[in-house]
């Protein structure tokens, strides 16, 4: 089984960039693995596309805002309960969309090589200020983040 696994947000946008911090720390953790794919994704959704082909697990790390959930909150979602319906409209702007768009684009593409088992972690922020540094709680709900990726994927003790 291969996994891939997806960080997306902005590393100049404080909070925005704790998809980038996870796939960090997974990346020092994990390294080279013929199994795992980790993909520093930052703001270009539209590469999901490509990304999930070839993979049966897909793992995506995220910000959320306006949740009305404490900073630091941590949400895992099956992709199905965040995919945005696709615009089949001809003239969609590529770099304007989003992952979870990006999601529903590649599912109608790729059919039958569609990847069954797409989970998304959601970390509540409020701060996406012009800033390299992520908040406290947030940086917690990373951790938390690796740590539940690398139960998931059974290489806790890697």
């Amino acid at each position: 089984m291969k996994t891939a696994i997806m960080g997306f947000g902005n590393p100049v946008r404080s909070d925005d960039g704790v998809g980038m911090y996870v796939i960090e720390e997974l990346q020092k953790i994990i390294g080279d693995n013929d199994a795992v794919n980790i993909f520093d994704m930052g703001t270009a959704a539209f590469e999901v596309l490509f990304g999930l082909k070839g993979h049966n697990k897909i793992l995506m790390v995220d910000a959320v805002v306006n949740s009305n959930e404490p900073v630091g909150t941590l949400f895992k979602v099956p992709a199905e309960e965040v995919l945005r319906a696709p615009q089949d409209d001809p003239m969609v702007f590529l770099h304007g969309m989003k992952w979870d768009q990006a999601l529903s684009y590649s599912k109608k593409i790729l059919g039958d090589d569609y990847p069954e088992d797409i989970q998304v972690y959601l970390i509540a922020v409020e701060n996406t200020k012009l800033d390299t540094v992520l908040s406290e709680e947030v940086k917690k709900a990373g951790d938390k983040v690796v740590q539940h990726i690398l139960e998931d994927l059974k290489l806790i003790n890697v």
